[in-house]
């Protein structure tokens, strides 16, 4: 899924998306809303049963979109975030270059057999501007990279 030219510059490079493992919260959902919700409306009466397939549909196709939009990408500014699917809930969260601490993952049995980990783009400064994001497809090399690219830019002199 590629980000429209607006959200993101021309020379950024996406390295994570969510993984497969994200989209069974969707699916579970989806389980739940067709399979256990939808026949108990059928027993009430048919438009308790439209009412509640429109809504499962809705909630069901939105929650997907949610998680398609999430990528993480880098540009020669920072690490970046971006997400969301509805316009007033689109937004980009980041670290700079010279802000970012580390690049770390959460390694376990569940993440090596899924490849699906937590990635977390430290900020040397505050917690609460560092990038937390759970399920990411490949993230362990998405953290290689963003590691790799850092020590370079240290190397170079281009960060402090």
């Amino acid at each position: 899924m590629e980000l429209d030219k607006a959200a993101r510059p021309a020379q950024a490079r996406v390295i994570g998306v969510k993984s497969w493992l994200a989209y069974a919260g969707v699916l579970a959902l989806a389980v739940l809303l067709f399979f256990v919700a939808l026949p108990l409306a059928f027993h009430w009466n048919e438009m308790a049963a439209a009412g509640v397939l429109g809504a499962s549909a809705l909630v069901v196709g939105y929650q997907f979109l949610q998680v398609r939009s999430v990528q993480l990408y880098y540009d020669d500014v920072g690490v970046w975030v971006v997400s969301g699917v509805l316009p007033w809930a689109k937004g980009v969260q980041g670290v700079k270059w010279r802000d970012m601490d580390d690049a770390t993952y959460v390694n376990g049995f569940v993440s090596w057999a899924t490849r699906s980990y937590t990635v977390r783009i430290g900020h040397r400064f505050t917690k609460e501007s560092e990038i937390v994001l759970h399920h990411i497809a490949r993230g362990r090399q998405a953290v290689e990279t963003i590691n790799a690219i850092h020590q370079q830019m240290i190397r170079s002199g281009a960060v402090d």
